[in-house]
């Protein structure tokens, strides 16, 4: 093929015509059948995916998704789109850009050496001078290489992309790894998957609550209200550690160098312990105490309960204590941690193209709330949303969720009960003293019989005379330790209730059979209404 066969090149516009801009078809080909070739790619990709797909999920599955029909068409145009498009466009418009630099580069070259009337070898000798920096080709061989650069970059990203939907589509799973990979998997609190109330059998309510340690953070969070003392001990400290970290790598130099073994885990660790006094101590009275080497006792004492705002009546820019707190604002020690965790979490729902109408920064509370929709009301709101809560919290605020947790636990206890004994009450009234209706009448009937030809003969005592410590509720409790004392994760008390909430439910329905008459309708309204709120208490997260 020569340089006289392309001449349409930089300036015929046609998608058919052998090399011109924009063609499916290039000369450089030498008319090779792409369509076919295409085809062939395609085919084989699709059959992979298919191949994954019936191997991958079970028979009915299968049958339902119809895949030999719809799901084979459907992913041959997806990867035909895609591909094609993308690759052929590419690699034509690529070929006839080089071709272009070459035939300028030959109609250069023919300039120089035939207009000018030099000889060939003058040409040369001057090549030979010129050395490496005049007279090469240099500047064309990296225009060619950049292109192809470009044209890598660009088919790699492409193909990327196919990947990762492809994948996504193979990864759709319905459990709690769909949403974490394993080494974190520690960190998740509670995945909890929950039909819907208004749509239970199309709508999956699904909540994900990931703990992240303080020693996780990038930057450590502190509450607004923390005092500017907290700040600057804690400050201290970490300068402290990060000091007789120095101390401790100096020393396992020195013994490298002296040829001596390297000093074991627990080794470190109680070298760094006995340097801990070298740099602090507990005299808090003392002036000269080294606890004051860095900051002195005077200054400590000034800042002493100083929170994130002071009184304006008591505020004088001069004192001490007003500039000592300006120093840590502008530092934005206080704020840092908590606004690199906001900007993290928005940088993550961006990336992911997870657009959100609504963010609220409670920033002194240090709370974010981002809903994907400002409307609350389920009712009008679309099926797929999300919605994410993040929140730090410290100790005492733990504290005060546990208590409040452990106070809606027995106000449960205590309105399940209530319900349980006026339906036990009710049963008990509504049955006849002529009939035997359950067990409990049976035995109660047939209890003078035992005694006499049975228990009197043997000794043993009546059923009746028996300690009952298992109320066929739940099985016997064991007995608390200080684990579960101090760790109350209240999973027998939940079973007991949501036991006593079955049985309520089955006992009216015996009781009642097609019978709804006003006590009926009183009691299972009030049993639906306590389920539902139990239902939602237990999909809270246990603090």
């Amino acid at each position: 093929m020569g340089v006289i066969d392309l001449p349409k090149s930089p300036n015929v516009f046609h998608p058919e015509k052998p090399s011109a801009v924009g063609s499916r078809n290039s000369l450089a080909q030498e008319y090779r059948d792409q369509q076919n070739e295409v085809n062939q790619l395609l085919e084989e990709e699709t059959n992979k995916v298919i191949h994954h797909l019936t191997a991958r999920l079970p028979k009915d599955v299968l049958e339902r998704l119809d895949v030999m029909g719809g799901i084979k068409e459907k992913l041959y145009n997806y990867f035909n789109q895609n591909y094609q498009n993308m690759f052929n466009r590419y690699m034509v418009t690529t070929e006839d850009e080089m071709v272009k630099k070459v035939r300028n580069y030959i109609d250069k070259e023919e300039t120089k050496v035939l207009a000018r009337y030099t000889p060939k070898e003058v040409a040369d000798l001057l090549d030979a001078v010129g050395g490496a920096d005049k007279f090469n080709t240099g500047e064309i061989e990296k225009s060619i290489v950049n292109m192809y650069g470009h044209l890598q970059g660009h088919v790699q990203r492409g193909v990327n992309d196919l990947e990762n939907l492809t994948n996504s589509l193979l990864r759709q799973k319905t459990d709690t790894g769909a949403f974490i990979r394993g080494e974190n998997a520690y960190s998740i609190v509670k995945c909890a998957f929950k039909d819907n109330l208004l749509k239970p059998k199309t709508v999956t309510d699904v909540k994900l609550s990931v703990n992240i340690l303080d020693s996780e953070l990038i930057s450590p969070i502190f509450h607004y209200q923390v005092t500017v003392e907290y700040l600057i001990k804690d400050l201290l400290s970490k300068h402290i550690i990060d000091t007789m970290d120095k101390e401790i790598e100096k020393l396992k130099d020195e013994r490298i160098d002296q040829g001596l073994e390297e000093l074991s885990d627990s080794e470190i660790l109680f070298s760094k312990i006995n340097h801990v006094e070298n740099y602090t101590d507990d005299k808090i009275d003392d002036p000269k105490s080294r606890r004051y080497s860095i900051v002195a006792k005077t200054i400590m004492e000034r800042i002493n309960d100083l929170r994130a705002e002071i009184d304006p009546e008591s505020f004088d820019a001069l004192n001490v204590r007003e500039n000592i707190k300006k120093i840590v604002d502008i530092e934005n020690i206080r704020n840092r941690g908590f606004n690199t965790a906001i900007n993290s979490i928005t940088s993550i729902l961006d990336t992911s193209k997870m657009g959100y109408q609504f963010i609220e920064n409670l920033k002194n509370a240090r709370e974010l709330l981002i809903r994907e929709y400002e409307d609350t009301d389920s009712v009008h709101l679309p099926d797929e949303r999300y919605q994410v809560r993040m929140r730090y919290y410290d100790n005492a605020q733990l504290i005060e969720e546990r208590k409040s947790y452990d106070v809606q636990i027995k106000s449960f206890e205590t309105e399940v009960q209530h319900l349980w004994d006026i339906l036990e009450v009710i049963y008990q009234d509504s049955k006849s003293i002529f009939k035997v209706h359950d067990f409990d009448d049976l035995a109660k009937k047939n209890k003078n019989r035992v005694r006499k030809l049975l228990k009197e003969k043997s000794g043993e005592p009546l059923y009746e005379d028996i300690a009952k410590v298992w109320d066929e509720i739940s099985f016997v409790r064991p007995a608390e330790t200080e684990v579960e004392r101090m760790n109350r994760t209240y999973i027998y008390e939940k079973d007991r209730i949501r036991s006593r909430i079955i049985l309520m439910r089955n006992k009216m329905k015996t009781m009642y059979d097609y019978l709804y008459p006003i006590e009926r309708r009183v009691m299972e309204d009030r049993l639906s209404w306590l389920e539902k709120e139990y239902y939602r208490f237990d999909y809270m997260i246990n603090p």
